[in-house]
């Protein structure tokens, strides 16, 4: 099971990263104390997302990370209605999917159904 994964950030992007990051079901939980001055976590069931602050984040063009949502119509119109294109993938598994950007840039795939 993958845990965690871990962003580079910029800090002015905090609180519009975890504005979208709850958009796809995610709740901000505190990070240890020792880290709360550089990073921001958001949790969806056991795994975390840790948005690390950094002045000049690494954004990987096509690197992305995918985040399996509850309700895919909704969640995909709740991402419109915030501002986030969604652009619909080829359903390669016969599931639908979409890639959107988070603020600061990073790829997330957003799918109904994981591959079997």
């Amino acid at each position: 099971m993958l845990q965690h994964v871990s962003l580079e950030s910029r800090h002015a992007d905090a609180e519009a990263l975890v504005r979208f990051f709850g958009l796809l079901g995610f709740q901000e939980v505190a990070p240890p104390h020792s880290l709360a001055q550089r990073a921001r976590w958001v949790q969806s069931g056991a795994t975390q997302v840790h948005l690390l602050w950094a002045d000049e984040p690494v954004v990987p063009s096509q690197g992305h990370i995918a985040v399996q949502v509850a309700d895919y119509d909704a969640t995909l119109s709740a991402l419109a209605a915030a501002g986030f294109d969604a652009e619909p993938r080829s359903a390669h598994w016969g599931a639908p999917r979409a890639y959107t950007r988070s603020p600061g840039g990073h790829l997330v795939e957003v799918f109904a159904t994981p591959p079997g």
